[in-house]
């Protein structure tokens, strides 16, 4: 991975625009080609960035941009679109590179992976006609839970929690931005699964267009007694 804090700007052309106006910011080069720009705020959520499969040129700037002080320019190119990443630096504070190795991968809570792993199995609580493509679907940005496909063969990303809030919703509809950006993929639904999911969280989750299921950890497990349930 290669770490860059500069003071830079950013513009974002292709299916929709974005700027990014001078400030010092964090750049992130990973060995799956993604580019992401951070900010110091805004908890691990880049304020832009470009999934792989794309490839990223450093090129000397235009006399337009030498002349306000631009020392280099990154253009980062998706390799199955017209989106592209052009990042100015002004100047360069710290440019690294380290080697993470192989990462092992998130241990989630055991009931969340159980709650995957059961749901995975019993897909079709999600509705009739539902298949499991992968659990665990990467992304640029973190592994989706399950990845599924409805009765009609689109695609539904689905985040799994023991307790739905906001959070949750907010990490499902990230994922949901960058993978509506692969057009393999596009258009993906969302599903956001719990066994509660807050008043705030669904209401949000209803707003952005993601269904909410709330899931029965005993009736996936098979040891659902509706025989002697008072309810």
């Amino acid at each position: 991975m290669r770490m860059v804090i500069a003071t830079c700007s950013v513009d974002y052309e292709g299916r929709l625009t974005a700027h990014l106006p001078l400030a010092t910011r964090l750049l992130l080069v990973k060995a799956d080609g993604s580019v992401l720009v951070h900010s110091d705020g805004g908890s691990y959520k880049p304020l832009n960035w470009m999934a792989p499969p794309c490839a990223m040129a450093e090129v000397a700037p235009d006399d337009a941009e030498a002349a306000e002080g631009v020392v280099a320019v990154w253009v980062v190119q998706h390799a199955k679109s017209e989106d592209r990443l052009r990042v100015r630096l002004h100047e360069v504070h710290h440019d690294s590179t380290h080697e993470l190795g192989v990462d092992p991968g998130l241990v989630k809570d055991g009931v969340e992976a159980h709650l995957q792993r059961l749901l995975a199995e019993h897909i079709t609580t999600l509705g009739e006609g539902y298949t499991l493509t992968r659990r665990e679907y990467m992304t640029a940005i973190g592994p989706v839970d399950i990845l599924c496909r409805d009765r009609d063969g689109g695609h539904v990303a689905v985040e799994i929690k023991r307790r739905g809030d906001i959070d949750g919703v907010e990490q499902l509809t990230r994922y949901l931005e960058l993978m509506n950006r692969d057009p393999h993929l596009a258009p993906v639904t969302g599903v956001f699964a719990a066994q509660v999911i807050r008043p705030q969280a669904r209401t949000l989750a209803q707003d952005r267009g993601i269904r909410c299921v709330v899931l029965d950890y005993d009736a996936l497990k098979g040891i659902d007694d509706t025989e002697h349930r008072l309810f």
